[in-house]
């Protein structure tokens, strides 16, 4: 194999003896990568500034000469973009937090993910210029990144009889997390049995009711033109709905909780 160069995003660094870093990275052309930054503690020529948390670098790496099994090495690092003022701000570092440890604990390695890490760079970028509220940066980037995971869920009718969310007369509708979709009220009652009465409830167990408004949000969100996202209007009413039905559908299908996201719900009591 031969070396290469690629840009980057920083996912997670961890210390690795006395002078080294494993770190891993979101390049554009790769996919995530893990590699050892030797020396990186010591060596302020080559890594001063570069190895922050989700900042943009071009890094060129080397494979290991004699164990083939080894972790690649990271030779350099130019910052691009170190999206300084997200530091500034702890609600803003914790958006991009989650963000990161969501694809870091999701993505596999050496699966390249173009779409994915334009994704991030932009939520990211507008995070840093505060072009877009961070809260809907998160949902942005949340439901897209469940797209291009594999497991958008159904928002825009009824994942049974197919019945559109205009033509369901309820206010509220249900979203099955198991399913990934939602459910009209006679389709629930269904599913549910008899002894569900009033359909509060599925056969899953889990789930929540989303209102009609949230729900056609959250799909033209998803649909719009990503460089069109600064048009984005939506009632904070709709935005607390969907940061809780997001924010609760992803960790329940991935199958993991997330340090950040526990961090980010203390953060929400406090202010």
């Amino acid at each position: 194999m031969s070396d290469f160069c690629t840009d980057a995003i920083l996912l997670r660094k961890i210390e690795y003896g006395d002078h080294d870093y494993i770190i891993t990275f979101l390049t554009r052309s790769r996919g995530k990568i893990c590699v050892i930054a030797k020396n990186a503690k010591k060596s302020v020529k080559r890594f001063s500034g570069a190895l922050d948390l989700f900042s943009v670098n071009h890094i060129q790496c080397t494979f290991p000469k004699k164990n083939k099994d080894a972790l690649i090495i990271l030779a350099q690092t130019d910052l691009e973009n170190g999206f300084g003022n997200i530091r500034y701000d702890v609600f803003k570092t914790t958006y991009a937090c989650y963000w990161v440890e969501l694809i870091y604990l999701w993505l596999e390695e050496g699966k390249e993910q173009t779409e994915l890490y334009d994704l991030l760079f932009f939520v990211l970028d507008m995070l840093n210029q505060s072009e877009i509220r961070m809260e809907v940066l998160s949902l942005l980037f949340q439901i897209r990144f469940m797209g291009i995971s594999g497991f958008n869920p159904n928002l825009e009718a009824c994942g049974t009889c197919s019945t559109p969310v205009d033509d369901i007369h309820q206010k509220n509708i249900y979203f099955d997390f198991k399913e990934g979709r939602i459910l009209c009220h006679n389709c629930l009652k269904k599913k549910s049995g008899p002894e569900s009465g009033s359909g509060s409830g599925s056969g899953s167990g889990y789930g929540m009711g989303v209102s009609k408004g949230t729900l056609k949000q959250l799909v033209w969100i998803n649909t719009a033109d990503l460089h069109r996202a600064d048009r984005i209007k939506s009632s904070l009413f709709a935005i607390k709905e969907g940061e809780i039905l997001l924010e609760s559908f992803i960790p329940f299908h991935i199958g993991r909780e997330f340090k950040s996201l526990k961090f980010l719900r203390q953060l929400r009591r406090e202010r």
